[in-house]
């Protein structure tokens, strides 16, 4: 439980990235009246970007439901951007922040599939998304991200389930709906998040490789022009449905991991 002069509101919690899954939890979090602040590098490389807060480290701010998170350049303008009502995000990839505002909890949320240097002495409670993170060990708490019935599942003891690398599937696609880089080279974008396409209509290209899609629907997630890619790298989501508003809605993924996160925090802090 927390002190006698000290709210559940008046928690400061540090979350590590700000991609699609990271923004859901910080919407949630933020929502709830939590005193949020997020770490992000300087070239984010989210595809959902109409639904990540890492898009205001290029463009300064970025609203996602009605919550806006705000770039600072430094730890001292955080309390200034809390009083404005919105979350500040910093670039910071190794969470250095920590040191000097010392946060009651830390939410890895990099899902990059291992521990980053994230620790169980970081914060009066550390929680990990997904696999790379044993609860008990380096993190209190482990969130299951694996689409199943498992599904933002609090884990106490032990890991998530593995990566399979294979993406959930939606209306009978899994990784059909991916589009992925052909070769190396700097991704040229010639469709935009929300626009339809056909199965093999052309979406970008990389020097003169064409890069398509596999299936017909709306281009839920693509990355931001000029971004250096690898092969094999995943560049785009195209979502079957065709309903253009889940292109700028959290997904049902990200609101099942954010609840799994909140109650989390209340089940340690409201006990």
């Amino acid at each position: 439980m927390i002190g006698m002069d000290k709210k559940l509101n008046d928690l400061v919690i540090l979350i590590r990235g700000a991609g699609e899954m990271a923004t859901g939890v910080a919407h949630r979090l933020a929502s709830s009246r939590f005193k949020v602040y997020i770490t992000e590098t300087s070239n984010p490389q989210a595809v959902r970007r109409e639904v990540a807060f890492s898009e205001a480290i290029f463009d300064l701010e970025k609203e996602v439901e009605g919550v806006i998170a705000k770039r600072v350049e430094s730890q001292d303008q955080i309390q200034e951007v809390w009083k404005e009502g919105k979350i500040p995000i910093l670039i910071d990839p190794e969470a250095r922040v920590k040191e000097f505002l010392k946060p009651d909890i830390l939410i890895d949320a990099t899902l990059a599939k291992k521990n980053l240097g994230t620790k169980i002495t970081d914060a009066l409670l550390v929680v990990g998304l997904g696999p790379g993170f044993s609860a008990g060990r380096d993190v209190h708490l482990v969130i299951e991200t694996n689409r199943g019935h498992n599904l933002g599942r609090i884990i106490a003891n032990g890991e998530a389930e593995p990566n399979t690398g294979i993406p959930g599937p939606i209306a009978g696609y899994a990784e059909e709906r991916v589009i992925r880089a052909p070769r190396n080279g700097r991704f040229k974008a010639l469709k935009k998040i929300g626009e339809g396409v056909k199965a093999n209509e052309k979406v970008g290209i990389i020097g003169n490789d064409v890069v398509q899609s596999r299936i017909e629907g709306v281009i839920r997630g693509l990355l931001r022009d000029g971004t250096e890619v690898w092969k094999g790298m995943k560049l785009g989501d195209v979502d079957p449905r065709g309903n253009k508003a889940h292109c700028y809605t959290i997904s049902d993924k990200a609101r099942t991991i954010s609840g799994g996160v909140l109650q989390a925090i209340l089940e340690h802090f409201n006990g």
